[in-house]
């Protein structure tokens, strides 16, 4: 199963899509449109997790495809 995660950059300005929590696939101005993106990796490679993250860095929602 692969995971991505969702994760503000250091200023929380921009989200990032990573994957396996490694290097970040792409940067994005909006959390709706990393969220977005995730969700169409993870469809495409199902079975898959998406993690996302707050500004802290703490879990607030994890989905499942």
């Amino acid at each position: 199963m692969k995971k991505y995660s969702v994760v503000p950059n250091k200023d929380v300005t921009g989200w990032f899509v990573k994957l396996e929590d490694v290097a970040p696939e792409n940067e994005y101005v909006a959390k709706d449109d990393a969220i977005q993106k995730a969700e169409q990796l993870a469809m495409e490679n199902s079975p898959s997790k998406i993690i996302i993250m707050d500004k802290n860095h703490d879990i607030v929602e994890e989905r499942s495809f």
